[in-house]
């Protein structure tokens, strides 16, 4: 088991990851991948039983799945950082012909990545379908799945939470980011969605909310109490109150860091204010 200490060591480098790798290509999702650290982190280091041996299938491991794919560089440091890959590979970020995409995808056969993500609102049929599987084969392991709250004005989503709680997938624990904030402005801004909680609960779902979603210690409170209320007739989601940009003074607060890069004077004020824990890439 990993200490607070470690785990916010470990979510500290990420950041500086996220950070180095919008900047170097001048493109990328910094703000939200900044506000998913500490859930990646706590997820990967802690809470979920897989191997770097990775196949495809997944079979007998927990998996996870990145529905809003566009928040990949948080996916690929702590992936990297966890054994799937070479974390000197970060550097290839975006790059032509490389395996670290702008969103992930399966062509280029980079361990830890399952599905192509990016195209809003499926993430969640497919982690379903992957925890029905899992129940057919008698598995007693875990799909875990990942959503922005802007996500969630994509009516996919909604079909699909309305299939798991009719099909009782209850080995299966979506989390949404929400951070009320899109790459347009506010959620309520945008497209208002009045009570997430109420929404997921009248579709037949255990919801669960996690005040502090960029606390390593409230978010293992939360997957754990999560965790207990698998297996037992419902689906289960978990509500994350995180900050987009969280950790950046500058970039916290607003959505105008959804998707752009840092300049290099910026770049040094924010890796001033999360020092090197685990050695840059």
């Amino acid at each position: 088991m990993a200490t607070t200490q470690q785990l916010q060591d470990f979510t500290q480098q990420v950041r500086r990851d996220i950070l180095r790798m919008v900047h170097a290509v001048n493109s990328g999702h910094p703000g939200g991948s900044l506000g998913c650290a500490e859930f990646f982190t706590v997820l990967y280091q802690e809470v979920m039983d897989y191997s770097t041996d990775f196949t495809m299938d997944g079979k007998d491991e927990d998996v996870f799945f990145l529905s809003n794919g566009h928040i990949s560089p948080v996916y690929y440091s702590v992936l990297a950082r966890s054994g799937f890959f070479p974390v000197e590979e970060l550097a290839s970020f975006r790059k032509l012909d490389t395996r670290l995409q702008g969103h992930p995808t399966t062509h280029e056969k980079l361990p830890g990545i399952r599905i192509a993500s990016g195209s809003l609102g499926q993430g969640m049929s497919v982690a379903i379908g992957t925890a029905l599987t899992k129940k057919l084969n008698g598995e007693d392991k875990l799909v875990y799945s990942l959503h922005g709250d802007g996500e969630l004005q994509e009516g996919q989503i909604w079909e699909a939470a309305m299939f798991a709680s009719a099909k009782k997938v209850d080995n299966l624990i979506a989390t949404v980011d929400l951070n009320g904030k899109q790459i347009d402005g506010s959620t309520d801004d945008v497209l208002p969605m009045g009570s997430i909680k109420g929404k997921f609960e009248a579709f037949g779902w255990d919801v669960l909310e996690v005040k502090e979603g960029n606390d390593v210690e409230a978010i293992q409170a939360g997957i754990a109490e999560a965790k207990s209320r698998t297996g037992k007739g419902k689906p289960v989601c978990i509500l994350l109150h995180t900050e987009m940009g969280n950790g950046v003074d500058f970039m916290m607060y607003t959505h105008a860091w959804h998707g752009k890069a840092p300049n290099d004077e910026q770049l040094a004020s924010a890796l001033e204010q999360n020092p090197e824990t685990l050695g840059d890439y």
